[in-house]
């Protein structure tokens, strides 16, 4: 919503996925007030076979409405990336690496990687849970909370999002939950390498709301606590 300064560095990070399979972008715009959407629809027309657009007429967030279910619910694929309109990917091969090992270890339901945190520019931190490549437990994932890993790093099985756990449906914040339900239904692999980029404080992001609205951030916590009670 509202990201058109980032949009483009998303998209293009993306497309410049080396691969060795097809691959869909899904790009869902919750009805932007600024350009985000035009610049979106460049893209549709320059990459018709890639690009797969959403386009909302009225903001379907504010509505409650979960964003990643009315873009799960388009995907063709065997396996799903996520990354966020503020985020951008930045290894060419990181698809490639992620398909690759679900390809050799079908007990793995989601795959994740380290990342770096951006704050104006440059870099303000690192996302690295482990120095080493490591199999996570749900109970380590559990511990670790919303930012163990970057929601830019997360790829997993497409057939594992067809029967959603209350838990998840249920709760506002959906990259946490999603990764303990992940975790839960097979084993989540870490790769030790920085493949993605996470902007923080940027206009319109959840970090931003949360640093301006300190009741928000308690909002959140109780909302979280309902949700591993669940």
């Amino acid at each position: 919503y509202n990201h058109e300064e980032y949009i483009a560095a998303a998209l293009d990070s993306f497309l410049m996925q080396k691969t060795n399979f097809h691959f869909e972008v899904l790009v869902h715009d919750d009805a932007s007030t600024d350009k985000t959407a035009e610049i979106i629809k460049e893209y549709e027309t320059k990459y018709p076979d890639i690009i797969k657009p959403i386009y909302q007429s009225e903001n379907q967030y504010s509505k409650g409405k979960k964003i990643e279910l009315l873009v799960f619910a388009k995907a063709n694929g065997k396996y799903i990336a996520l990354c966020e309109g503020d985020d951008y990917w930045s290894d060419p091969h990181k698809l490639q690496k992620q398909v690759d090992y679900m390809e050799n270890h079908i007990e793995c339901s989601l795959c994740v990687h380290a990342a770096k945190q951006i704050k104006g520019g440059k870099v303000v931190k690192c996302i690295r849970p482990s120095n080493k490549n490591k199999i996570f437990t749900t109970a380590e994932v559990i511990v670790g909370g919303g930012g163990l890993f970057a929601t830019s790093s997360m790829f997993f099985p497409t057939r594992l999002i067809k029967n959603l756990p209350e838990f998840f449906l249920n709760c506002p914040v959906g990259d946490y939950p999603l990764t303990i339900y992940l975790s839960l239904n097979g084993k989540v692999y870490y790769i030790d390498n920085f493949m993605s980029s996470y902007r923080i404080m940027v206009k319109n992001s959840w970090s931003s709301k949360i640093q301006a609205n300190p009741r928000k951030y308690i909002e959140h916590i109780k909302i979280m606590q309902k949700m591993l009670n669940q």
